[in-house]
C-alpha cells in the first residue's frame, strides 16, 4: 500500500511577519538618513576646522620670519630680528554670512579680490597668512590680530561662521592665539559652537 504525503503550496509569510520585516526595514531606513545627514555635516565641518588650521600655522610662519628694519644701517651699526604677526585681514570672505547661509559661496580669486584684497599691503590679512580657498566654500572667513608688535599679550583670532541648514542658528568655529615669551602660542582646539548648523 503506498502512502501520499499532501503538502500545502499555498503555505507562505503571514501578515504579521510581513509586519515585523516592514517594521525592521523601516527602523534601519530611518537610522541609515540620520547617519548619512551627520556624515554629510561633519564633513562640511571638515572645511572650517581645515581652514583655521591652515590660519593658525600660516600665522606663526609669519611671527617666524625674520624681519629687519627697512632702513639702511650706519658702518659698524647692528640690527635686531623683529618679530611680527599678520595685521587684522580688512575684510571677511565672503562679505556677508548669507552668502553662505545654506549654500556655497564661489571666492573671487582674481587680483586684489576676495582672498587678495590686501595685496601689496605689508603683513597683512590672508595674504600675510598665504590662506586662500579657491573651491567654494561653506563658512565664512575672518582673522585678526590686536597688534603685530612683539608685545606679551598680542592676540590673533581666526574664526568661520556658517549656517549649513540655513535656520538662522549659526555655526562658529574660532582659533585663539598669543604671544608669549616672544613665541606665538595656539590654542590646542578650536572653539565650536553649534558645529553641524
Amino acid at each position: 500500500m503506498r502512502t501520499f504525503i499532501i503538502r500545502n503550496k499555498n503555505k507562505g509569510f503571514t501578515l504579521i511577519e510581513l509586519m515585523i520585516v516592514v517594521a525592521i526595514v523601516g527602523v534601519l531606513a530611518v537610522l541609515a538618513v540620520v547617519g548619512v545627514s551627520k556624515y554629510l555635516a561633519s564633513a562640511k565641518t571638515a572645511e572650517a576646522r581645515n581652514s583655521l588650521g591652515q590660519m593658525g600655522k600660516g600665522s606663526i610662519a609669519a611671527w617666524e620670519k625674520e624681519s629687519y628694519s627697512g632702513v639702511p644701517l650706519a658702518t659698524g651699526a647692528t640690527a635686531s630680528l623683529a618679530h611680527q604677526l599678520c595685521l587684522s585681514a580688512t575684510a571677511t570672505v565672503p562679505a556677508a554670512v548669507a552668502s553662505v547661509q545654506g549654500k556655497k559661496y564661489q571666492p573671487n580669486t582674481g587680483a586684489a579680490t576676495d582672498y587678495r584684497k590686501d595685496e601689496g599691503a605689508n603683513q597683512t590679512g590672508f595674504v600675510c597668512l598665504k590662506f586662500q580657498i579657491t573651491q567654494p566654500q561653506h563658512y565664512m572667513y575672518n582673522y585678526t590680530s590686536d597688534s603685530n608688535s612683539s608685545t606679551a599679550g598680542t592676540v590673533l583670532t581666526a574664526s568661520a561662521i556658517g549656517d549649513l541648514n540655513a535656520n538662522s542658528t549659526y555655526s562658529t568655529f574660532q582659533l585663539i592665539g598669543v604671544v608669549e615669551n616672544g613665541v606665538v602660542k595656539l590654542a590646542p582646539s578650536i572653539a565650536e559652537t553649534n558645529a553641524d548648523e
